[in-house]
């Protein structure tokens, strides 16, 4: 996809958000979504992301599926330490070093991870591909370390899906 396809597809997604929004559709809101749209991507254009990755219908299936049994894993957890009688559960700050450091591969990670329940992005390092995460009941080293081995592990997933062979070869070797 070209940046003029990129930018078109962007407008017209934007002009049925606006329509959506609005809730019916008329020559004035389909006028008007196309005048806002215009007005947002030249007031805050985007940087162009380098998709040089292949989509592996096999693996992006397999990564669904884990995606999806981690929510529901991670929700029960974070519920059972909701409703647990006793002391709060200890809390840590960890700092994973992906080792794809791609716009769209720390992107992909940090929104994967951001949507299970107990953990939360707080800052992208882009230029060392550091994610820092807050996570919930972590109480020493040994469960830092597990947590940074599954978010590794969810780096794998996303880049056997999507990646490029390069970058898929660099996650795989760095395993071995």
């Amino acid at each position: 996809m070209t940046r003029r396809d990129s930018t078109i597809f962007a407008l017209l997604g934007l002009t049925l958000v606006w329509i959506l929004l609005w809730g019916t559709f008329s020559w004035a809101n389909l006028l008007g979504g196309l005048g806002v749209a215009a007005v947002v991507l030249i007031a805050f254009p985007l940087p162009p992301v380098v998709f040089g990755g292949r989509l592996r219908p096999v693996a992006l299936a397999r990564f669904v599926g884990w995606f999806a049994y981690d929510l529901v894993v991670a929700s029960v957890q974070v519920a059972a330490l909701a409703c647990r009688p006793g002391p709060q559960p200890h809390s840590a700050i960890i700092g994973v070093r992906l080792r794809v450091n791609t716009d769209l591969n720390l992107t992909l990670t940090a929104e994967a991870l951001s949507l299970v329940p107990g953990s939360l992005i707080l800052e992208v390092d882009r230029s060392l591909g550091v994610l820092y995460v807050h996570v919930l009941d972590v109480s020493d080293r040994a469960q830092a370390d597990r947590f940074r081995r599954d978010v590794l592990a969810l780096e794998r997933r996303i880049v056997s899906a999507v990646g490029s062979p390069s970058e898929f070869q660099l996650v795989n070797r760095s395993e071995s």
